[in-house]
């Protein structure tokens, strides 16, 4: 098992850790380690969102009926569209 030092801790912190460890009938330690377990399960849940924006986009219009590729407009200059009044 890997251990961890955590240093530059606020005393008020260290205190609220305590006090939170004693409510739950649990050591420092083991409320320290469950709140990191929590913390990282919750990141991995979020994962999928954290996608490029590509790949969201793809995702949107997967299901949109098109059936060829969307030609790049990599070296076009972009112009305004025009709309009659």
């Amino acid at each position: 098992m890997a251990q961890l030092l955590v240093r530059q801790l606020a005393l008020a912190e260290k205190e609220a850790l305590r006090r939170r460890a004693k409510r739950h009938g649990r050591s420092m330690e083991e409320e320290a380690r469950l709140i990191l377990r929590q913390a990282l399960a919750s990141d991995e849940d979020a994962t999928p969102q954290r996608q490029g924006l590509g790949t969201r986009i793809a995702a949107l219009f997967a299901n949109a009926g098109l059936e060829e590729p969307i030609a790049e407009w990599q070296g076009e200059t972009a112009t305004a569209a025009m709309f009659e009044p």
